[in-house]
């Protein structure tokens, strides 16, 4: 007997970076969905404090039960509708490629992401040039070598992964953002030199449309300089 489609609505904002990773899972596991956006520039309503007390995004509703935290809930999704996103745990290889996974989410998020929000705050063309630099050779040292066999995708795959899933949302603002002189305009080009295989996954990534559907570059871009000049 076939198990029912549970009922999903996502409680979202497409302008941010963790709620957009449950987009690109549901857009590669082309699952329906409602959606409700929530304003995160007004503090919450007590009804949305009753689905995530925590007051951020994402949330999911399964049916009648809500599930928290970005990686949480792709993690959920991907298990939930099994795909090409992620192999089954109790698949011969599943545990090693989940594993394998998680390390490069780790690695990317902790060694090269970390620099991205620092940089587009420098106050200084000096402290800019410097943590562009730290994030180069972070992406050249931890995660060049985990792209080695990217076709063009994590692992080989030529379908997005759950390691894009997780990842794909910071990797499309480090890609977009030097058009908009958030971020040096050498990155890219200092980038594709020193690590190239990061840079043609990076590329990738940045184009796929279960990536860049719901991503508004120019609008995110505007926003993000406005929160920065409120900051000085």
């Amino acid at each position: 007997m076939a198990v029912a489609t549970p009922k999903l609505r996502l409680y979202t904002n497409h302008g941010c970076p963790w709620a957009h990773r449950a987009h690109i899972a549901l857009s590669e596991l082309n699952v329906p969905f409602e959606e409700e956006i929530i304003d995160l520039s007004k503090p919450r309503t007590a009804e949305y404090l009753k689905v995530n007390p925590r007051g951020l995004v994402p949330s999911l509703k399964v049916d009648d039960q809500i599930i928290t935290e970005s990686a949480v809930v792709s993690a959920f999704l991907a298990d939930r509708f099994p795909s090409h996103l992620v192999p089954a745990s109790n698949d011969a290889n599943g545990p090693l490629e989940r594993a394998r996974i998680a390390f490069f989410v780790d690695t990317f998020m902790s060694k090269v992401n970390s620099n991205l929000f620092p940089l587009i705050m420098a106050k200084s063309e000096e402290e800019r040039n410097t943590l562009a630099q730290k994030l180069v050779d972070a992406a050249v040292k931890e995660v060049e070598p985990l792209l080695a066999d990217a076709s063009p995708f994590f692992g080989g795959s030529d379908k997005l992964t759950l390691a894009e899933v997780l990842t794909g949302s910071f990797v499309i603002r480090l890609w977009s953002w030097p058009k908009y002189e958030l971020l040096p305009k050498s990155l890219i080009d200092e980038l594709s030199t020193k690590a190239p295989n990061f840079s043609r996954w990076a590329e990738a990534v940045a184009k796929h449309p279960s990536v860049s559907g719901i991503f508004d570059a120019e609008g995110t871009a505007a926003r993000t300089k406005q929160r920065l000049a409120s900051l000085k």
